[in-house]
């Protein structure tokens, strides 16, 4: 039985705000990150990220669900998603260690648009005039952010397959989020990745520091929390609707870059983030129209 106009209305306002709030905390993870880069390997502070989140959520899900704490429907989407995450983060840590940040992350914002485009073919979703000004106004808001250079090279290839590779995970989140319960699909997502990413923890193993314990914590505790998030969102709203949200993600690396790290933005900087919130708020304040 299809949701009466109010109440899927609500739903996609509501699933639009838990988005922005997961796009705006993820810098965090990537803060502390930075900060372990120094004396960590990127591939072991990887693993280690999905390996203490799922400490978190495996009891969790087998507190709340028994033995069937994994999803039993749509596995296949669940293990695409999965697969297309810890793609995108392997590709992204290695261009990263190639080009500026800031070059790699232009060519990794290729994904919310991808996933527009996939999400109406893929998933049938209508794109909208709404949907169609925040993703504009969020592509227009980290170009303004990210002054990207011209230059071609490895590195900018890699950053840009990360990107398709996220497209792919927004989409196979929206079928895969669609029927199953948040808790669950997190729980496996958690299992198999830090399953996925053992093999490079292992050949890049550093023994955490214990003044560090504390950091690893953090970085596995609030990337579940965003994590689930954004499973939550994209159970109430469209692929399409969310994919432009993604861009709000540079706002809140604005904004740890000068908390944790002292990095003041510049007016052009800004000008960017302006663009960046207009395109949620295009979204969260006209919810009946996505």
């Amino acid at each position: 039985m299809a949701m009466p106009a109010s109440a899927e209305t609500t739903g996609s306002a509501r699933g639009i705000l838990a988005m922005i709030i997961a796009m705006v905390s993820v810098p965090t993870v990537d803060g502390i990150a930075k900060y372990l880069s120094a004396d960590y390997s990127p591939f072991f502070i990887g693993w280690a990220r999905y390996a203490v989140a799922g400490l978190a959520v495996l009891p969790l899900s087998a507190l709340l669900h028994g033995r069937k704490m994994f999803p039993s429907e749509h596995l296949a989407s669940h293990a695409a998603r999965t697969v297309f995450l810890v793609a995108a983060m392997t590709l992204y840590f290695l261009a990263i260690a190639r080009i500026p940040l800031a070059t790699a992350l232009c060519a990794y914002f290729v994904g919310p648009i991808l996933a527009v485009a996939l999400s109406v073919v893929v998933l049938k979703e209508r794109l909208t005039l709404t949907k169609g000004t925040s993703l504009a106004l969020g592509f227009v808001g980290s170009v303004i952010i990210l002054q990207p250079g011209g230059a071609i090279e490895p590195g900018i290839l890699l950053a840009l397959a990360s990107g398709i590779c996220f497209a792919f995970y927004l989409i196979a989140t929206r079928r895969a989020a669609q029927r199953s319960d948040p808790v669950k699909t997190l729980a496996f997502q958690c299992l198999v990745g830090a399953a996925l990413l053992t093999p490079q923890a292992v050949l890049s193993w550093s023994a955490p520091a214990a003044d560090h314990l504390l950091l690893f914590a953090g970085l596995g505790l609030i990337s579940a929390v965003c994590h689930l998030l954004s499973i939550i969102a994209f159970r109430l709203a469209d692929a399409s609707t969310l994919a432009p949200l993604v861009y709000a993600e540079l706002v809140g690396a604005a904004i740890v870059g000068y908390l944790a790290f002292g990095d003041i933005p510049d007016v052009v900087t800004l000008l960017g983030a302006a663009f960046v919130i207009a395109a949620g708020l295009v979204l969260l304040l006209r919810p009946s129209a996505v």
